[in-house]
């Protein structure tokens, strides 16, 4: 039976720079692409290729050295350019001169729109799914890590919305692609015994291709961020408890699945949002995974910008340089400025055009204004305090300060009791964001799961 869930507890970010509802001009030429093998937690790599080697869309580049059947191909064709290798020889990226026109692996003959699963067994598309390298795109709770092939998940969630800032639009990017969504979620539900829940939100989601779905769960949520969570979701749904796991994919990570089994090819193209109030204009590219952002933003920033570029969201996205690559799982790219700047005697300030949490400013009188946003910190580093504000943010059911502390002095008895396998770092960002220690909340939450999860192994 599907669910109704309103949450009151959150906090929406008043952020200038929404990506438009419009696909943007793609006469731009993309020259690199780039795999980047720290995208994937957990995961420790083998090559499969040196520079030089010719690939094609699909060819594998390495593999998981914990589990082989798990490998990570390329997005396009081409020839590999360069091996990126940062300190200790860690591979950082894999870089990629494509073709004019994509080469692709067949995985299989193109079915259409009669497509059949009913024949196929689980394994059977787990195979599938693993020989092409899109088993990537389905993660696991607890760990957020890339799934477990032999696990039993007793569910899979998918989120089609994101409520993070400037988050990108679901229902504008898989308008038009409700045969390949469909045909994705059909794959899942032979994944697993229990549900395929597909969320939706009572006011952001429109289209058709969510609202009609088929052989899922459909429930409904409202609130503000982090809803969007996954994590949240799950909480909400049916918690997770120690031993169990719980998968989830992303919906145009569900889209590209879709066209594996009725393409019979890997084809990674994505419709990616561009935002940011340091750039002239903002909306909606179709590339494919991997590509570099260069030819997309240099052109398009306003005078006298000084941006910074994140692939993701400004929560909880990574730097990256103009010259850099989207990340494997990201769908936005965030310009916003730099902070690198003191500003003397801004706490005393009456900061009408200064956005915060906390009614230290005048602001807090104009609730609908959206603000230009950079990285400074507005202070500096000091000790733990404990607020009772982070229960404001996070809609969950813990005791997020408890746990806090308790990853910190590594004590894995009081993290599993406080909930460390029901979070993530991402379900945390709001906390790290008003927080006025200035504490590095996702690192630390990070690092418990990262020794609760050494421990169970």
């Amino acid at each position: 039976m599907s669910k109704e869930i309103r949450l009151k507890r959150g906090f929406t970010i008043q952020i200038e720079g929404e990506a438009d509802k419009s696909l943007m001009s793609s006469t731009f030429k993309i020259d690199s692409y780039a795999v980047k093998p720290t995208d994937f937690y957990g995961m420790c790599p083998k090559l499969l290729v040196e520079e030089g080697t010719v690939v094609k869309a699909g060819t594998p580049l390495f593999f998981d050295k914990a589990d082989e059947r798990i490998k990570i191909t390329s997005p396009v064709s081409g020839v590999v350019s360069a091996i990126v290798r940062g300190e200790k020889r860690v591979i950082e990226q894999i870089k990629i001169t494509p073709d004019e026109q994509i080469e692709y692996i067949k995985f299989g003959e193109p079915v259409g729109a009669g497509y059949d699963l009913s024949s196929q067994t689980a394994e059977q598309i787990k195979s599938k799914l693993l020989e092409s390298g899109l088993w990537a795109y389905i993660r696991t709770r607890p760990y957020h890590m890339i799934a477990d092939p032999d696990a039993q998940p007793k569910m899979i969630v998918i989120s089609t919305f994101d409520t993070a800032p400037m988050g990108p639009d679901y229902d504008f990017i898989a308008h038009d692609q409700k045969l390949h969504f469909q045909a994705g979620l059909d794959v899942l539900a032979k994944l697993t015994e229990g549900k395929v829940h597909l969320n939706i939100h009572e006011e952001l989601t429109r289209d058709d291709v969510f609202l009609y779905a088929k052989n899922v769960e459909i429930n409904t949520f409202s609130g503000k961020h982090p809803v969007g969570n996954v994590g949240i979701q799950i909480h909400h749904l049916d918690p997770i408890n120690k031993g169990e796991v719980v998968w989830f994919v992303n919906p145009q990570d569900v889209i590209i699945i879709g066209r594996l089994f009725l393409d019979g090819v890997l084809n990674a193209t994505k419709i990616v949002a561009l935002a940011g109030s340091e750039l002239k204009r903002t909306g909606y590219h179709k590339i494919v995974a991997g590509a570099c952002i260069k030819s997309l933003v240099e052109s398009n920033l306003i005078d006298d910008a000084t941006p910074r570029y994140i692939s993701g969201n400004v929560l909880t996205g990574k730097q990256i340089l103009q010259d850099g690559y989207l990340g494997f799982y990201d769908h936005l790219i965030s310009v916003i400025p730099e902070g690198n700047y003191y500003e003397f005697m801004g706490w005393a300030m009456p900061g009408f055009f200064k956005f915060s949490f906390w009614r230290s400013f005048f602001s807090w009188l104009m609730p609908g204004k959206k603000y230009v946003l950079d990285t400074n910190y507005h202070g500096g580093h000091r000790a733990l305090i404990f607020t009772g504000q982070y229960e404001k943010v996070l809609p969950m059911d813990i005791l997020p300060m408890q746990l806090i502390k308790a990853c910190i002095i590594e004590d894995i008895e009081a993290m599993e009791e406080l909930g460390i396998y029901e979070v993530d770092a991402e379900d945390f960002a709001l906390c790290e964001y008003i927080d006025p220690s200035k504490t590095e909340i996702q690192n630390i939450i990070r690092k418990g799961m990262d020794l609760v999860k050494q421990e169970m192994s």
